[in-house]
């Protein structure tokens, strides 16, 4: 079996909207396919040997047991990989338990593995790893099952968020707020366009930065807290060994050295009480910076007081990673055994992470006499790292509920004197139960972005949400981060609706971010070209600081490579299901197709609406199971479907006497008569009279935007090559005319030829493509539409042939042609520059020139090339 591909789905998707991260795995099993589980011997046993945690798997059967179960009848191997996808993922720490296996249609023993995944990366190579192990399993083959966990377990610790940005992000979901990850570290955006807020790590887009650069020198902070009376260590900045042996006169044993700009205990040597010692400490820290803090060393427990938006939350009593001699064992044994404590984990997979031996623990060691092999004394604390950093296996107890009037009102103090608004305090003392200023403590540090693991994970005390008021800081009650997002697919009219929808909108005073199929807007400004109907244009606009409303191009490719960008929209337009890119990503008939659209109607927001062609069937179906508001719109205010739906109080858009109209129950507002809408040619587009009903409705359902504005909008959309390129652009020479349009599939060229057909043009010519990774019925059917409505055809191909030959391509649009009439004039001319100049040189005097754009952008610009050319 083999691998033939691997997508990424990141978003509401074709196999699950409420599962969006899943992985999807194309695998050929090639001759497995012959041979179903019950059939190759002893797979069953080693499979349960391997992973006896497959028994939870209750499968299709319900119970548990009920996986192994159906390997016991007999199942496909796609079947067994992806569950042993599932368990790979949940042993490293991470619970998976979402997984589809299907048929891609596509051949014989070709499969989806769908399954979920928390990390990308961890998702990928637990697919790989999958199929490495079921044939090992097949083979009866030795596997190292262990080194694929611990493989995945480093991915998963390297690529998520640690739990500071990842617990404030699933605050922030949990109110539905969106989030974008920026980058592969913890810069993280929370909500859409204008309302984003940014955080890194816990450092907020709120933050000052004065503030961040006060707390990371720690002598200027020292200074002024010292100044404002907060009890803070006596000490001075050194730079040289001159000066650490006058700071040691001045001040005495016991001593502190680190560097001015330290974190997280880097560089710090605490409890210094001899000269050999500060040599060595002085070295330390100048690995971290020129200038060193010399400090009296405070004696008592370290404290981790933390404020949120200038208000004190929470306290923790933190332990640096230490054991507790029996008078038996070896400090290995005792760190060995600390580590099997279950709650210790690889990183910061659980509460407390496990200890490990590095360069601070035998220091600490070598300090104290100590070898690995030393066997303290019975109830001897043997500290093994200098800090209490969580990260290297300290341990924290909540204290919030002890802490002290007077010592609350010093935290939120300093918050205010640093200027941080998310603020985390050091303190040295005895307790938090007096106050500081009283009990001999002092104020080590003040940090920008304080850990928050020690707070919601303490090892003993209450867990504490200190994301809530982060989040309350910056979305306050009421506010959810996020803008307007109407989201548009179907086969054809998308762009067309999409750009009308966009222009309505800024007509309104909107500032629009809006994608199509050939590029990204912003405020009408191109930011990016090409076909950007996919995610990753989608999450541009979405990211954008500027937008205060997103329209946004959702076409077939995006969805089924990745998912949607967006959980959720206001109101999700789908325009009509016609066949097209049949064949092609597991999609092998009309009806997937529509599966495939129904995504975007099926993330709208239960206080949305979905708007939906009432004249395509399939279409219409997808009311069916939707939880938000439908809307309809059709060409036929007759359509039993329209009556239907208004008179029971609903919303529609209707063609009607010549009028676009919208229907409230069974009021009636004529919006404008069509031979006043530029688009629509004085009403002879009938799609562009479509393509404007939707765009109409989903504008009217935002109470800002009124009947006033979507007018003005519809007389000031006039079609070019600038405003709509690609879609009916005209070109007026001396002797003939070109019209461009990007129709480039049966029901696209249907609505073209029979635009066409109403100008009474003199002679119609068609330039005509197929597209080869399409079917050989639709590139046929391409040849018989042309030659119902054009007098002559000129065919020519597609820069990119997409799997065939040219001569396949002509050769099946000439059977098309030709099963309708068979002596229609028919020049072939393979390269599209080459076939304009061809017209440009010999045209029929009156005639028009119809052209199914490739490359819309490179045919518009040879178009305008023979313009000039004219013109000289």
């Amino acid at each position: 079996m083999k691998i033939i591909d691997i997508k990424v789905l990141k978003g509401p998707n074709y196999w699950s909207i409420r599962r969006p991260k899943l992985i999807q795995m194309r695998l050929d099993l090639e001759e497995l396919e012959n041979h179903p589980t019950n059939t190759i011997p002893g797979f069953r046993d080693r499979l349960e040997k391997m992973f006896p945690s497959l028994y939870e798997h209750r499968c299709s059967v319900g119970t548990p047991g009920g996986f192994f179960q159906r390997v016991d009848e007999g199942t496909w191997m796609g079947h067994v990989i992806e569950h042993i996808t599932l368990e790979l993922q949940t042993l490293a720490g991470m619970d998976c338990g979402f997984g589809r296996t299907r048929g891609t249609g596509n051949k014989e023993g070709e499969y989806f593995v769908v399954f979920s995944y928390m990390e990308e990366d961890a998702g990928v190579y637990a697919a790989k790893a999958a199929v490495r192990i079921a044939q090992a399993l097949i083979n009866n083959e030795t596997y190292q099952l262990q080194e694929d966990i611990q493989k995945l377990r480093e991915i998963r610790e390297d690529t998520r968020l640690g739990p500071s940005t990842g617990c404030i992000v699933d605050e922030a979901v949990k109110r539905d707020i969106p989030f974008i990850r920026l980058n592969k570290q913890s810069l993280v955006q929370l909500g859409y366009g204008i309302h984003q807020k940014r955080i890194r790590a816990t450092i907020a887009s709120t933050t000052s930065n004065i503030a961040v650069d006060i707390a990371c020198d720690k002598e200027e902070t020292k200074m002024l807290l010292e100044a404002a009376e907060i009890p803070v260590p006596r000490g001075t900045v050194i730079r040289t060994l001159e000066g650490l042996e006058a700071a040691i006169e001045k001040f005495g044993y016991p001593l502190v050295i680190k560097p001015i700009d330290g974190n997280h205990g880097k560089g710090n040597t605490t409890n210094i009480t001899n000269w050999d010692q500060a040599q060595k400490a002085f070295e330390a820290a100048k690995q971290y910076n020129r200038s060193l803090i010399v400090e009296r060393y405070i004696t008592g427990y370290d404290f981790r007081a933390l404020v949120i938006n200038y208000k004190f939350i929470c306290a923790a009593l933190r332990t640096p990673a230490s054991v507790v001699g029996d008078g038996v064992n070896s400090l290995q044994w005792l760190i060995d055994e600390t580590n099997k404590d279950p709650r210790r984990g690889y990183g910061h997979e659980k509460v407390l992470t496990q200890i490990k031996v590095d360069d601070f623990t035998w220091k600490m060691l070598n300090d104290a006499g100590y070898t690995l092999d030393t066997i303290p004394a019975k109830g001897e604390r043997v500290l093994l790292k200098p800090t209490a950093n969580l990260s290297t296996g300290g341990t924290s107890s909540d204290v919030t509920d002890e802490v002290h009037p007077a010592n609350i009102f010093m935290f939120e103090r300093i918050a205010r004197i640093i200027g941080l608004d998310i603020c985390g305090i050091d303190i040295m003392t005895s307790d938090l139960r007096t106050p500081v200023s009283e009990n001999g403590g002092a104020i080590l540090e003040v940090n920008a972005a304080p850990g928050f693991r020690m707070h919601i994970d303490p090892a003993e005390g209450l867990p504490r949400n200190v994301a809530e008021p982060v989040v309350d800081m910056l979305f306050p009650r009421g506010s959810a981060g996020r803008i307007p997002i109407i989201a548009i697919t179907g086969t054809n009219g998308k762009t067309t609706t999409t750009r009308l929808t966009a222009h309505i909108a800024k007509q309104a005073g909107k500032k629009v971010g809006y994608t199509t199929s050939d590029g990204v807007y912003i405020q009408n400004q191109l930011m990016m070209k090409g076909d950007c109907t996919g995610p990753v244009s989608a999450q541009f606009v979405l990211k954008d600081p500027t937008v205060d409303f997103a329209v946004l191009e959702c076409a077939r490719g995006g969805i089924l490579k990745s998912g949607l960008a967006f959980q959720n929209c206001e109101v999700a337009i789908v325009t009509n299901v016609a066949a097209d890119h049949i064949g092609l990503g597991g999609i092998n008939s009309v009806e997937q197709m529509a599966k495939v659209k129904s995504v975007v109607p099926e993330t709208v927001f239960p206080h949305g609406f979905a708007i939906l062609n009432a004249d395509d069937d399939l279409v219409f179906k997808m009311q069916e199971g939707l939880a938000c508001k439908v809307a309809l719109f059709s060409m036929d205010e007759n359509n039993p479907r329209i009556k239907s739906h208004c008179e029971e109080g609903g919303m529609a858009a209707v063609f009607e006497n010549g009028y676009v109209s919208i229907l409230k129950g069974n009021w009636k507002i004529r919006v404008m008569h069509v031979k006043d809408i530029p688009i629509t040619f004085e009403g002879k587009a009938m799609h562009n009279i479509n393509n404007c009903l939707p765009a109409i409705l989903a504008t009217y359902l935002y109470r800002d935007i009124t009947i006033e504005d979507i007018r003005a909008a519809l007389i000031s959309f006039v079609p070019s090559s600038t405003l709509t390129p690609g879609r009916l652009n005209f070109f007026h020479f001396k002797d003939f005319t070109f019209l461009a349009d990007f129709a480039h599939n049966p029901h696209g060229l249907n609505l073209l030829g029979d635009f066409v057909s109403k100008l009474g043009y003199p002679y119609n010519v068609g330039v005509i493509s197929g597209t080869g990774d399409r079917r050989d019925e639709d590139i046929r059917e391409l040849g018989a539409i042309s030659a119902r409505y054009f007098d002559e055809i000129i065919i020519r191909c597609d820069k990119n042939l997409r799997g065939r030959t040219a001569d396949e391509i002509i050769n099946l649009l000439l059977e098309g042609i030709h099963s309708v009439k068979p002596d229609v004039p028919t020049t072939t001319i393979a390269n599209e520059n080459e076939a304009l100049e061809y017209i440009y040189a010999n045209p029929t005097k009156g005639a028009l020139y119809t052209i199914m754009c490739d490359v819309v952008a490179g045919a518009l610009d040879k178009i305008r090339e023979l313009k000039e050319r004219e013109g000289m």
